[in-house]
């Protein structure tokens, strides 16, 4: 494990980056409460399920897909089942599962909260970037979030 000090250079970029992550999260939040009653939570349940085959997604999936844990998942989409904006089904495959879906309530909530979640991205982010800086961005942001992902081990040995 590396404990050298941060350099001026890696200071430079940790301090505003670990503001971001602490300022951006509230800020979108108080934009989808204000406007459109659903937590930042909620909004990127629903566009996950939204993006998924066929619309739905084992809990375990939406879990993994939402970066919360299987005990927290759980709770928002019962949440979002008791507010009409997901549904749950059984598993086809496996009864044990379910799978959450969106119903027409939802697919509308998510449709109502988009302009205003793409106009703060914008007002936040994109509107502070040239279009060469956004471009210089997305790989090195893609990189970062790559190395936060929990390994595959679909392909792990069994112990």
């Amino acid at each position: 494990m590396n404990r050298t000090p941060l350099t001026s250079e890696e200071e430079a970029v940790w301090r505003p980056l670990a503001r971001i992550v602490t300022v951006l999260p509230r800020a979108l939040e108080d934009q989808f409460a204000h406007d459109n009653g659903v937590s930042l939570t909620d909004y990127t349940v629903l566009v996950s399920l939204s993006e998924a085959p066929e619309g739905r997604l084992r809990l375990t999936d939406l879990a993994q897909d939402t970066a919360l844990s299987l005990s927290r998942i759980s709770r928002v989409v019962e949440d979002l089942v008791r507010r009409g904006l997901v549904r749950k089904v059984k598993c086809p495959q496996d009864r044990r599962a379910a799978h959450a879906t969106l119903t027409d309530v939802g697919k509308a909530k998510l449709a109502a909260a988009y302009p205003g979640h793409l106009d703060r991205v914008r007002t936040f982010l994109f509107d502070h970037l040239s279009p060469e800086e956004v471009r210089a961005a997305g790989p090195i942001l893609a990189r970062l979030a790559a190395a936060l992902e929990p390994p595959d081990c679909s392909a792990c040995p069994d112990d």
